[in-house]
């Protein structure tokens, strides 16, 4: 690939091979001598648009495949790569979408989480987290999309939810 160094051609293609397409700062440590060559290398990755950042230690790889750098992931997976798998559930509009509560498609997936707020545009999703309580998190299902697992608001919470928002 055009721009990318050797160390970032190697360190994407063994992400690729181990099907790694989101990953952790230490799932490269492998691949760098020291903390400061880790530190350049996703820096650089993020500069040129390889890899995008979830969260604090968490980041998202653009495949090779993607020549322009421009690739989508469906939005609830993002979601709960977002919040490390625990401790949120997605709500309003795009739970109703999901549940086929309604035809409107969501222009955004509400997160409710215990652990953050505000809002972040990941992958053209944008993601809006609001803040909750424990007791609340524990009443959510768990779907899968794939293989992949992401919490969500049953059916009747979901109903009720749009149903108070008409």
């Amino acid at each position: 690939m055009e721009g990318l160094s050797r160390k970032e051609v190697e360190l994407i293609e063994s992400l690729e091979y181990e099907h790694k397409q989101f990953f952790t700062s230490k799932d490269i440590d492998t691949l760098a001598k020291n903390k400061t060559q880790r530190y350049n290398i996703i820096k650089s990755l993020l500069k040129k648009k390889r890899i995008v950042k979830l969260n604090k230690t968490k980041y998202y790889l653009i495949p090779f495949k993607a020549k322009e750098g421009s690739w989508s992931e469906h939005p609830f997976i993002v979601a709960d790569e977002a919040c490390n798998g625990a401790d949120y559930f997605i709500g309003g509009w795009s739970a109703g979408h999901y549940w086929h509560l309604t035809d409107q498609i969501p222009m955004q997936v509400d997160i409710s989480t215990t652990k953050r707020q505000g809002k972040l545009k990941i992958l053209n999703t944008r993601l809006v987290f609001h803040r909750t309580s424990p007791k609340r998190i524990q009443s959510a299902v768990i779907e899968k999309i794939g293989e992949h697992p992401f919490r969500i608001i049953t059916k009747n919470k979901a109903r009720k939810w749009i149903r108070s928002r008409r």
